[in-house]
């Protein structure tokens, strides 16, 4: 039973992963002109948290910060390539507000594993 609960509660982590990153195109299409809304970036918030919290594995801490970290810099750094086309900037900034609340989770759970040990 313990089991089947946790693959259950993996299957949530992994569409929400999906069902976020699928917000954050169409909203950026939709909306580039205007930028995003409060709602949808509390909606990628919250389901960035659901990543964090159902997806990311003890294993998988220093991969998913690794890559969060250089998505993040990456799009900061193409800001102004990304510009020349205009959903482009929305979309980076749709996804680096999805994965940010999940890489909090896995650093505080990484530096809560850190300070036990």
């Amino acid at each position: 039973m313990a089991k089947e609960k946790k693959s259950i509660m993996a299957k949530v982590g992994v569409w929400a992963f999906v069902i976020g990153l699928v917000i954050a195109v169409v909203f950026s299409i939709l909306q580039a002109a205007t930028g995003l809304q409060t709602r949808v970036i509390i909606l990628l918030a919250i389901l960035g948290l659901i990543v964090g919290l159902l997806n990311v594995t003890k294993k998988e801490v220093q991969f998913y910060l690794l890559a969060t970290v250089a998505f993040i810099v990456s799009a900061q750094g193409l800001a102004f390539v990304l510009a020349q086309i205009r959903f482009l900037p929305v979309l980076a900034s749709a996804i680096i507000v999805f994965v940010s609340p999940g890489a909090l989770v896995a650093s505080l759970r990484s530096l809560f594993n850190i300070a036990r040990d």
